[in-house]
């Protein structure tokens, strides 16, 4: 059996390791990004790169979207010309970037009225889980979509199937406030150390194992601790998700008072031009919030 021929779209931080990893998997890869030099170092690997999203799209079983916000996807995908009108009917559109759920639910009528499946696909794992093929992917959509689509999805990590099209968006919204919260609690947790006379980096070794050990306290804080901030997620992208969680629990009545704080925060960084920072960088403008060296 000949396995599933994938269109890729967007080949970026995420992107371009989610792509070699179908191309090790054996999947025929074609491959578009709105910087072709991102695309070309796929060439190599074996993928087939294309001038448009259409031209990348011609020909596949499954069209995979993996770009920055909602309104771009919308315009690469269903704008004319857009690579969802170049899929045959019965192919499958997978939307992994982070979008909003309306955006992911009206996402998936237009693809129904194309003849397609939908799954909204986000991820969770960062750069780190996308090389090694190890990320959560919540899945919103059919059940018979999920199934068209799972071993794609596998090979690229661990896809759940969490409900109906706009809830893997909704699930990678709950991750998202988290990890948040989370990265802003272990900055101020380091910050605390530093200031009350401990050794950080000793504080952050004490603590492995214990009830708090989790990634991001093992490669968000080695991340404040060495201050190196390369972006795997840039924080602009973070704040994009906080402000997008936060819009969708005040259309269901709730307050996320939490959220709402680092949200503030992630706001405050990035107006403070460190948006292209990984959100690790956030104990920077905790520094800056307490008046000391960056």
């Amino acid at each position: 059996m000949s396995l599933q021929t994938v269109a890729f779209i967007g080949t970026g931080i995420m992107g371009q390791p989610m792509a070699r990893n179908l191309l090790h998997a054996g999947y025929p890869v074609r491959v578009w990004n709105r910087s072709a030099a991102k695309a070309q170092e796929l060439s190599a690997q074996g993928a087939e790169v294309f001038n448009t999203p259409a031209q990348a799209a011609e020909g596949a079983d499954v069209l995979i979207c993996m770009l920055s916000d909602g309104p771009t996807c919308d315009e690469v995908l269903f704008a004319e010309n857009g690579a969802a009108q170049a899929l045959a009917t019965g192919a499958l559109v997978v939307v992994m970037s982070s979008i909003p759920v309306d955006t992911a639910v009206a996402q998936a009528r237009l693809s129904a009225e194309l003849g397609l499946g939908y799954l909204d696909a986000p991820v969770s794992g960062g750069e780190r889980g996308a090389r090694e093929a190890s990320l959560a992917i919540m899945v919103g959509g059919e059940t018979a979509a999920f199934e068209q689509g799972r071993q794609v999805l596998a090979a690229m990590g661990r896809p759940v199937h969490v409900g109906p099209a706009g809830t893997g968006e909704l699930s990678k919204l709950v991750n998202q406030l988290i990890v948040a919260s989370t990265i802003a609690t272990v900055a101020e947790g380091l910050l605390l150390a530093e200031r009350g006379g401990a050794d950080p980096s000793k504080v952050h070794e004490a603590l492995m194992g214990g009830f708090i050990d989790s990634p991001i306290w093992r490669q968000h804080g080695q991340r404040m601790l060495s201050n190196d901030f390369t972006p795997g997620g840039p924080a602009k992208w973070q704040l994009k998700d906080t402000r997008t969680a936060l819009a969708q629990a005040q259309k269901l009545g709730l307050s996320l008072p939490v959220a709402s704080l680092v949200d503030g925060l992630f706001a405050a960084m990035v107006e403070a031009g460190d948006g292209e920072l990984d959100h690790a960088g956030l104990i920077r403008q905790i520094r800056r919030n307490n008046t000391l060296p960056e």
